[in-house]
């Protein structure tokens, strides 16, 4: 500006022919740049936009996939689990692990559960139930972080950690910068799990999550985690499965995030899809006599009228447009009302209500929402598996829990990492 003997803006936007807000604006980090605005500013300055193109075989070269050490890290390739097996007894300490999907699944993959964090009562006696010899931790974990001793005062600190687990809540964070630190996750939950990351130091970590995470806040959200990972010494990466892949009757998809510590040589890949995917009639043979809930007679007599694999769009238009009122003119398919799931597929996602207007999951035959039972078999829980608590809990215990065959893969495909460590 000075060589143009321009000293202020104020002299800069006069030689622009634009206010001085205008200047501003065009200068704020916010800035969404127009061609005109850009090249008169350009002009002014004395500067030749052309010279800060780069050129198309330049470009082309940038983006060009390198060899680097991440691509090593974590190959494409997905890994079949079927074989792998543990080399040793793995130590996993887990952070809100609700009823226990997912710590079934570590344990039948060969992990050894040092310790359990639920702060959910009827959860975290539903472990207990199961596993008296578990170390159950029901306790609320900002209670843990903000304690001096924070996890150790529950677990030995003599025990080494190889896989943090867990599937914090989704919320958005306050961003008090551009840093995108730790600092930015107060007041969420993610913040604790990444402050017990941070104490324990394990080799590797796993986060499961709703697929929603991965555009929450536009992408924010997930970034800001995974540079929280990497300040801490980890290298990660995320994918979208579906459990129904992998040995569930169920369209069930989460996001997997798996971390590596930096100082280690050793690689990931993600398990690869099973063959064959089980469907409802798999899943739902001859299965114990369990509570569940009931529908209202009204809700009762329209349902009857919905043929399996259907939903509201198959009923008559009349009772149709009664049963879902202003959503009957809304956009959208709302696919899940008054649906009824059908033998020869998987069920749709479990919610922690199986009777929700919104995402109801009618039996295939019976005009009945499924049992516990039946509840607990589609998220592939064995029947020996017990849970606690009042019907509407076990409901939401199961529908908030890993699938435990989904989970297992996870697993192995984790211990096979753990096994290339030295």
């Amino acid at each position: 500006m000075k060589k143009k003997g321009i000293k202020t803006q104020k002299e800069l936007a006069q030689s622009m022919g634009i206010t001085k807000n205008q200047l501003s604006v065009m200068l704020s980090s916010s800035f969404s740049p127009i061609k005109s605005n850009v090249s008169n500013l350009a002009d002014v300055l004395g500067y030749d936009v052309l010279k800060s193109i780069v050129p198309v075989n330049e470009q082309l070269s940038i983006l060009s996939p390198k060899k680097d050490i991440r691509n090593e890290m974590f190959p494409e390739v997905p890994i079949d689990v079927s074989n792998v097996i543990a080399k040793r007894k793995f130590n996993a300490l887990e952070l809100f692990a609700g009823a226990g999907g997912l710590a079934l699944a570590l344990e039948q993959a060969g992990f050894n559960d040092v310790g359990l964090v639920e702060i959910d009562k009827h959860a975290a006696d539903t472990l207990k139930l199961n596993r008296p010899k578990w170390n159950v931790i029901n306790e609320d974990i900002t209670k843990i972080t903000a304690d001096p001793a924070g996890i150790y005062k529950y677990i030995p600190k003599s025990c080494e950690i190889d896989l943090l687990s867990g599937g914090y809540p989704c919320q958005s964070f306050s961003y008090a910068g551009k840093k995108m630190g730790l600092d930015d996750t107060r007041g969420t939950l993610f913040y604790h799990y990444a402050k017990i990351l941070e104490q324990v130091k394990p080799k590797m970590f796993l986060v499961e999550n709703v697929k929603g995470l991965t555009t929450h806040d536009h992408g924010r959200t997930l970034k800001t985690m995974i540079k929280v990972f990497e300040n801490m010494g980890y290298k990660t990466i995320y994918k979208v499965l579906n459990a129904w892949d992998f040995g569930v009757a169920e369209k069930r998809e989460r996001m997997i995030l798996i971390g590596i510590r930096n100082d280690l040589n050793i690689t990931y890949q993600f398990p690869k899809k099973h063959d064959y995917k089980p469907v409802l009639r798999d899943v739902l043979k001859n299965v114990p006599n369990s509570p569940g809930q009931r529908y209202s007679d009204a809700k009762k007599k329209v349902l009857a009228q919905v043929p399996a694999g259907g939903y509201w769009r198959d009923l008559p238009e009349n009772v149709a447009r009664e049963y879902m009122g202003k959503s009957y003119y809304s956009g959208g398919g709302r696919t899940g009302m008054a649906r009824r799931l059908s033998w020869e597929e998987p069920s749709l996602t479990l919610t922690t209500s199986p009777s929700q207007k919104q995402t109801e999951r009618c039996h295939p035959v019976e005009t009945r929402p499924f049992t516990t039972r039946e509840y607990a078999r589609i998220q592939s829980f064995p029947d020996s598996w017990h849970f606690s608590g009042g019907i509407g809990s076990i409901y939401s215990q199961i529908g908030n829990a890993v699938a435990v065959n989904f989970g297992k893969d996870i697993a192995l495909s984790i211990i096979n990492s753990l096994n290339q460590v030295n």
